[in-house]
């Protein structure tokens, strides 16, 4: 169920991983990961607490280098990156990681997006406050642009970190658990936006997140960790009790639900 090397058309993966294995203090956290990523492709990463999902993503980031084997994303090693290939990534971080109290305002927290592609002791331009109010105009939130970030919804804190991401013109999206912490219209809505950006902005898009049912829906593929690559594949070649139980336990329940695959595991939390 990995991605071939190069598709018939001849498009070379923009993101392989070759063996690579990955730690924090000695202690393995994924081991010899061997998979690619389709440019433009929407890859949900799933997973039980502690499977490596947001490891994966730190990975890409070059927050982590391979302890063996090889990570790569445009032509370049992970851990290598340069400033010019990090301003490609967009990254949107779990939102336990925002301190309401922290005083910005929502213009203020998309225009640090461009920070990336500006480099050190360049101030934004015009051109790149245009692209910040873009992004806003992207994500539904113009009217909020003077407001303090701290005095949003949980929702519309996440549609701002989107933009800031967007703000940078990326060609990749990492997306560690967006629909955490909102309620079920939010999270609708939420998927709905991340699913026409993806198209209209011919996004590579990798969506962590411990929520089976909330992504497998929308995406392309599915990954599925458990510190190692158990399978990849559609989501209905993944989402199968033989596959889930070897992961989460012969308790889980897999059903039809809408055309597709509903799934009921024992585990709810995330990394």
């Amino acid at each position: 169920m990995n991605s071939p090397a190069v598709t018939a058309e001849g498009t070379a993966p923009i993101i392989t991983f070759q063996d690579a294995s990955f730690a924090y203090n000695g202690t393995p956290a994924l081991e010899a990961l061997t998979f690619s990523i389709m440019p433009g492709e929407f890859l949900g990463i799933i997973g039980p607490n502690g499977s490596g999902k947001t490891t994966l993503l730190k990975a890409l980031l070059g927050l982590i280098a391979p302890t063996a084997g090889r990570a790569t994303i445009f032509d370049c090693t992970c851990h290598t990156l340069r400033c010019h290939h990090r301003a490609k990534i967009g990254y949107l971080p779990q939102r336990s990681q925002l301190d309401p109290r922290f005083p910005i305002t929502v213009f203020e927290t998309v225009l640090m997006g461009r920070y990336g592609a500006l480099g050190l002791f360049h101030r934004p331009t015009a051109a790149d406050r245009e692209l910040a109010e873009a992004a806003l105009h992207d994500v539904g939130l113009p009217e909020l642009k003077d407001r303090p970030l701290g005095q949003l919804s949980g929702g519309q804190q996440q549609r701002v970190l989107i933009a800031r991401a967007l703000a940078q013109q990326p060609q990749v999206l990492l997306l560690d658990e967006p629909t955490t912490g909102v309620d079920a219209p939010t999270q609708t809505a939420l998927l709905s936006l991340i699913r026409r950006l993806h198209q209209q902005r011919r996004l590579t898009v990798l969506f962590v997140t411990h929520d089976i049912n909330v992504v497998s829906p929308v995406v392309d593929r599915l990954a599925l960790l458990n510190r190692r690559l158990v399978a990849i594949g559609t989501p209905a070649e993944v989402l199968t009790k033989a596959t889930l139980a070897a992961v989460y336990g012969e308790a889980v329940i897999v059903t039809s639900q809408g055309g597709g695959s509903y799934v009921i595991v024992a585990d709810h939390h995330h990394d």
